[in-house]
């Protein structure tokens, strides 16, 4: 681990149980509605997780807001399942009902099922904010930009363990290739029109630096389901040999051997088995500028002011990225065989291209994926 380093920075020895269940969410690319507790420890935790969403209780606005997602779930939940919900849970807010779901008995359980219908609620009507407002993707990666900027450019200042941070854009040729590289040929199979590239200095700062992601850019239940890779950290292993972690380990809610019993289809045919990272997407929330919801039409103003975007990140240490600009791993051998399986493809169709991959493969992601201004070569992934 990485000396002489600021207070804001949580190394292992700080994480707590609920940082470390977010951490293997992302890991695996697993989603929120499968748990059935949350670990919250106190309410700075709480309001912590709320700034992340972009949410601020104190805001009146907001709080109406997060009261009537609330309301909605509960009808819902009445309505549809005829679910049973005790008057004092009912009448909490949202930061009274994720304490209570970190506790537990019947309110706790009943705290989770509201709180998982409020995640889909909030994220479908902010879809559908973000749908109406006359503006263009431009402007909208313009806003995840700023904010990620920001974050990582004050732990830069603080001396946070980055050797290597990049963000950038697909251009149209490499959007162009990828879709031809894909048998889903649709635009919204591509996550990765936005993302960021952190390298940090050891292996062992990888943990504490998406902890602190999740801490600052975007909250652990946005990381989108089945969309992560990670083939830099084996998680139970890890975590057994690191005592600060491995005090953890009884406390959380899935198997330990969960991570064993095969990861998620993978659609990459073309990454090298060599490559190691950690890859995940997710849905980031943007607090839209009031010159921007003023410019939305009425109909929009009763959607709050929290847009998503899909944003992709990739993090690993120095010594790994270092590897990976070797041999078959490369970037210039991915590009290689992407460029020639898209050739092969538009010339002669099915009848040419490669197999998909079978059950069990991995995904990987490879290197170079960043624009040349960011003194890497434009990737067509």
């Amino acid at each position: 681990m990485s000396t002489d380093l600021p207070e804001e920075f949580r190394a292992l020895s700080r994480l707590t149980l609920a940082e470390l269940e977010s951490i293997r969410l992302l890991l695996r690319g697993g989603s929120v509605i499968d748990w059935h507790r949350l670990n919250f420890r106190s309410r700075p935790e709480i309001d912590r997780f709320l700034r992340a969403h972009e949410i601020d209780l104190a805001d009146p606005v907001d709080r109406a807001r997060t009261e009537a997602i609330k309301n909605a779930a509960t009808s819902y939940l009445r309505r549809k399942f005829d679910f049973p919900i005790p008057k004092p849970v009912a009448d909490e807010d949202l930061a009274g009902l994720l304490e209570l779901a970190s506790t537990k008995g019947h309110r706790q359980l009943c705290a989770c099922t509201i709180l998982k219908v409020m995640h889909i609620i909030h994220h479908l009507e902010a879809r559908e904010l973000l749908f109406m407002l006359p503006t263009s993707d431009e402007e909208v990666f313009h806003l995840v930009e700023q904010k990620v900027y920001r974050v990582v450019g004050d732990a830069l200042a603080k001396g946070f363990p980055y050797v290597e941070f990049i963000g950038g854009r697909k251009n149209k040729d490499s959007l162009y290739t990828k879709l031809l590289s894909k048998q889903e040929v649709s635009a919204a199979q591509i996550y990765d029109k936005l993302r960021f590239r952190l390298v940090t200095r050891t292996r062992d700062d990888v943990f504490p630096v998406l902890n602190h992601l999740m801490r600052e850019v975007f909250p652990f239940n946005y990381v989108i389901p089945r969309e992560s890779t990670n083939t830099l950290i084996p998680f139970r292993a890890w975590c057994e040999s690191k005592a600060e972690l491995k005090r953890l380990l009884p406390g959380l809610q899935l198997s330990l051997d969960l991570e064993d019993e095969g990861g998620g289809l993978v659609d990459n045919v073309f990454s090298s088995e060599a490559y190691r990272v950690v890859h995940f997407v997710v849905d980031m929330p943007v607090r839209l500028p009031e010159a921007m919801l003023a410019e939305a039409p009425p109909a929009a103003w009763a959607l709050g002011r929290v847009i998503f975007v899909q944003t992709e990140f990739q993090v690993l240490d120095e010594q790994t990225d270092r590897s990976n600009e070797k041999g078959d791993a490369s970037h210039a051998a991915y590009k290689q065989r992407q460029q020639e399986a898209v050739m092969t493809r538009l010339k002669v169709g099915i009848a040419g291209t490669r197999e998909e991959p079978g059950p069990g493969r991995r995904k990987t992601i490879p290197p170079g994926m960043f624009p040349t201004a960011f003194g890497r070569e434009d990737d067509e992934k």
